[in-house]
C-alpha cells in the first residue's frame, strides 16, 4: 500500500535565480499550446469540410475519438511526471523534462494532420497521434512555472511571457492562411499543409529551447526513494483517477477550471463559427476570414499586456470580468452589422474586432496566471507537489471542451442545413450559424462571469497561503491568525483541522 502521509521537509538548496532566458524560453513554448490550438480552433473544421469532403458529422466523429482517449493519456503523462523523479531517466533528464525531449521529434505529426486528399479514417489517425504526442510535450511544461519558482509576482510573469508568445503565435495562425493564399493561388488546399509544416518546425525548435533554459523543483532524496516503482504504467493507472478525482476536491481549482473554461470555449466557439460567418453570412472569402482572425491576434496582443498590469494591480476575478465583457460586446456589434446589411469587405467590422480582442487577450492570460498557484493550495491541503496531476486535468479538460465545442459547432450548423463543400448556403442555415456564433458564445461567458464573483485567490490571499504553508511545516496544527484560517479554508474549500494530510 501506498504511503499517502506527506514527506518529511528536508533542507533543499537555494533557489535558482529566474533570468530573462528563462521567462522567453518557458513563454516560447505556448508556439505549441496556443498556436496548435488556434490553428485548430479556427481552421480544421473548414479543411475537413471544405477542402477534404469529410461531413460535419465525420469531423465530430474525429474529435469524439481523440477525446476518448485523451481521457486516459492526459492524466496518465501528469500522474506519471509527478512520480518519474524515481527511474533513471528521470534523474537523467528530468522528471518533467524527459518527456518534454522525448516529444521532440514526434510534433512534425502536426504537419500530417494538414496533408489533403485523404480520406476519414487518416485523418483520424493523423488527428489522434497529434494529441497523443501535444499531450506528452505540454502538460509537463505547464508544471515548470510552479517547479522554477514559488514566489507570485514570478510566476505571473511566466503565465504573462507564455500569452504573449501565444498570441504571437495566433496571430501567425490567423495571417498565414492569408500569406500562403497569396502565393499558391485562392483557395488551394496545400495552403493548410505548408502551414502545418512550418508550425511542425516551429515546435520542435521552441520545445528544443524550453529544456534547454528550465529546471525542476528540488526533489528530497526520500521523495525520490518513494516513488520509485511507483511510475509504471500498472501502478499509475491504479491511482491514476484517485488524483484526477482528488484535484477537484481543491475549491480555488474548481473555480478556476470555471473561469477558464468560460473564457476559452467562448472562444472556441466563435473561432470554429467565425471563418463560416465571414464567408457565408458577410459574402467575404478565406483570405479575408484570415485578415481579421490576424487582425484580432494582434489586438489581443496588446491586451495582454494592459491584463497583466491589471491582474497584478487588481482582483484577476475582476479583471475576468471587465475582458468578459468587452469580448462579448464585440460580439453584439459583429451580429449587428450583419443584421445591418455590412459584408466582408466593410472596414466596420474592424470595430467588433478590436472590442472581442480586447477583452480575448485578458482571458486567455488571467486563468493560466492563476493556474499556477492550484498547487500551492494542493499543498496545504495534502502536503504534497501534483503540479503533474493538475496539468494533466487541465489540457484534458481544456482539449475535451475544445473538441466539444467545434464538434458541436459542425453538429449544429450539419443540422441547420449546411452543405460541405457548396459554394452558397441556405437562408436557413446561415441564421442558424449566427446563432450559433452569438449565442453560444454569449451563454459560455455569462457562465464564467457567474463563477468569477467567488473566486478570490490574488497576491495577498496567496501571500498568507503560502505562509500558512511554512507554518504547517514547523509541526504546528493551528494557524496563525483567524484570518489566515478564514482565506486557506476559503482557497481549500476544507476546515483548517482537515489541511495538511490530516483526515
Amino acid at each position: 500500500m501506498t504511503d499517502t502521509r506527506p514527506i518529511a521537509a528536508e533542507k533543499a538548496p537555494p533557489a535558482r535565480a529566474v533570468g530573462l532566458i528563462n521567462f522567453i524560453a518557458y513563454g516560447s513554448n505556448d508556439f505549441l499550446g496556443a498556436g496548435s490550438m488556434a490553428i485548430v480552433s479556427g481552421w480544421v473544421l473548414i479543411f475537413y469540410t471544405k477542402f477534404c469532403g469529410l461531413s460535419a458529422g465525420q469531423a465530430a466523429t474525429i474529435f469524439a475519438v481523440a477525446r476518448i482517449l485523451d481521457a486516459f493519456t492526459s492524466p496518465l503523462i501528469g500522474h506519471i511526471s509527478d512520480r518519474f523523479g524515481g527511474h533513471w531517466l528521470g534523474r537523467r533528464f528530468g522528471r518533467r523534462r524527459f518527456f518534454i525531449l522525448a516529444a521532440i521529434p514526434l510534433l512534425p505529426s502536426f504537419a500530417l494532420m494538414w496533408l489533403p486528399g485523404q480520406g476519414f479514417l487518416y485523418y483520424l489517425v493523423t488527428y489522434v497521434l497529434f494529441e497523443m504526442v501535444y499531450a506528452m510535450e505540454i502538460i509537463p511544461f505547464e508544471t515548470l512555472a510552479a517547479e522554477m519558482s514559488t514566489d507570485y509576482a514570478t510566476k505571473a510573469k511566466f503565465a504573462g511571457y507564455r500569452i504573449l508568445f501565444g498570441q504571437v503565435s495566433a496571430i501567425l495562425a490567423g495571417f498565414m492562411p492569408l500569406w500562403l493564399i497569396n502565393w499558391l493561388g485562392k483557395d488551394s488546399p496545400q495552403t493548410f499543409f505548408y502551414m502545418g509544416v512550418i508550425f511542425a518546425v516551429l515546435f520542435m525548435g521552441t520545445a528544443g529551447f524550453l529544456y534547454a533554459f528550465s529546471w525542476e523543483r528540488h526533489l528530497p532524496a526520500s521523495a525520490l526513494e518513494g516513488r520509485k516503482g511507483e511510475g509504471g504504467v500498472g501502478s499509475a493507472f491504479t491511482a491514476l483517477y484517485r488524483n484526477l478525482f482528488s484535484t477537484m476536491r481543491v475549491r480555488a481549482f474548481r473555480l478556476h477550471l470555471g473561469m477558464y473554461l468560460g473564457g476559452y470555449i467562448s472562444q472556441d466557439i466563435f473561432n470554429a463559427a467565425f471563418t463560416f460567418f465571414v464567408i457565408f453570412a458577410l459574402a467575404g472569402t478565406t483570405a479575408i476570414a484570415s485578415g481579421l482572425l490576424g487582425t484580432l491576434y494582434i489586438v489581443q496582443l496588446v491586451a495582454v499586456f494592459l491584463a497583466i498590469n491589471m491582474a497584478l494591480r487588481s482582483s484577476p476575478a475582476r479583471a475576468y470580468r471587465l475582458a468578459a465583457l468587452s469580448f462579448a460586446a464585440g460580439v453584439v456589434a459583429l451580429i449587428g452589422l450583419w443584421w445591418g446589411g455590412e459584408t466582408g469587405a466593410s472596414w466596420t467590422l474592424y470595430i467588433p474586432i478590436a472590442l472581442a480582442g480586447l477583452g480575448r487577450g485578458a482571458l486567455n492570460y488571467i486563468p493560466w496566471a492563476t493556474y499556477n498557484y492550484m498547487a500551492d493550495v494542493d499543498e496545504i491541503m495534502t502536503g504534497k507537489r501534483r503540479e503533474g496531476s493538475f496539468a494533466g486535468v487541465m489540457t484534458f479538460i481544456r482539449k475535451a471542451a475544445q473538441a466539444a465545442a467545434v464538434a458541436g459547432v459542425g453538429l449544429v450548423m450539419e443540422a441547420g442545413g449546411f452543405q460541405s463543400k457548396a459554394a452558397v448556403q441556405s437562408a436557413g442555415a446561415i441564421h442558424v450559424l449566427a446563432w450559433v456564433l452569438a449565442a453560444g458564445t454569449l451563454a459560455v461567458l455569462a457562465a464564467g462571469i457567474a463563477v468569477s464573483f467567488r473566486f478570490r485567490l490574488d497576491s495577498r490571499t496567496h501571500g498568507v497561503l503560502m505562509a500558512e504553508i511554512e507554518h504547517l511545516k514547523t509541526g504546528a496544527r493551528t494557524p496563525t491568525s483567524p484570518e489566515a484560517r478564514e482565506i486557506v479554508e476559503d482557497l481549500s474549500g476544507r476546515p483548517y483541522e482537515r489541511l495538511w494530510g490530516r483526515a
